[in-house]
This record gives structure tokens, sequence and C-alpha cells, in this order.
């Protein structure tokens, strides 16, 4: 019965038995995106910062005064959302969360936590 279960397991998560792990819709078209959305904006820090302090010092004019902020960070964020490598880098770091948590059943934010310190 164990080694029926590690085949199993062997032919999702990608082991020797498969070359591709088999994902859902959602987690293609939504859940790794969003991936990409987060560490997009971490890649594009100074420019997601340059327009945040533009939009708070350009009050209800921002509208016309941010428009070249605007456009670097779109720029910025774009060419990470149509990057291949940067799909594929965050679709490797998806699964290898979710086969962390099929192992252990912790999501990934409450792994990330500080665990509490012993007095």
């Amino acid at each position: 019965m164990e080694a029926t279960k590690t085949a199993e397991a062997n032919v999702f998560f990608g082991g020797p038995l498969s070359e591709e792990i088999h994902l859902r819709h959602v987690e293609t078209d939504v859940l790794i995106p969003k991936m990409m959305r987060e560490k997009a904006k971490e890649r594009c820090a100074d420019r997601v910062e340059a327009f945040n302090h533009c939009c708070k010092d350009s009050g209800f004019f921002m509208v016309f005064k941010c428009r070249e902020e605007n456009a670097a960070l779109k720029d910025c964020l774009t060419r990470h959302y149509k990057d291949p490598d940067f799909f594929q880098t965050c679709k490797q770091e998806y699964i290898q969360e979710k086969m962390e948590f099929e192992r252990t059943g912790i999501p990934a934010k409450n792994r990330r936590q500080k665990l509490p310190t012993s007095m």
C-alpha cells in the first residue's frame, strides 16, 4: 500500500514518474498570477515608492502630475508579468509551497511566522 501511495505522489507532484505536475485552472489562472503580482511589486519597489510619494504630494491632481511615475511603474510590472521565466519561477515556488502544505498541513503564511520562544 505504501509503494502505491508513493507512486501516486510521484505522478501528482512531478516525481520520477511524471515530468509535469497537474495544476488546477484556479492555480494557473489566479493563484500563480497573484504570486507574480506580489513578487513584481517587490522587484519594482522603487517605482512603487516613487508613484506613492507622487500621489501623496499631488492630492487630487495626481492623475495629471504622476503620469510619468505611473508609466514607469506599469512598464516595470508588465515586464515581469509577461516574462515566461518569471512565471516558471513563481510556478515552481507555488508547487513547493503546495507540496509542503500537503506534507505538513500548515499553510505557507503560518510557516513564515516566527515561532514563540520559550522563556
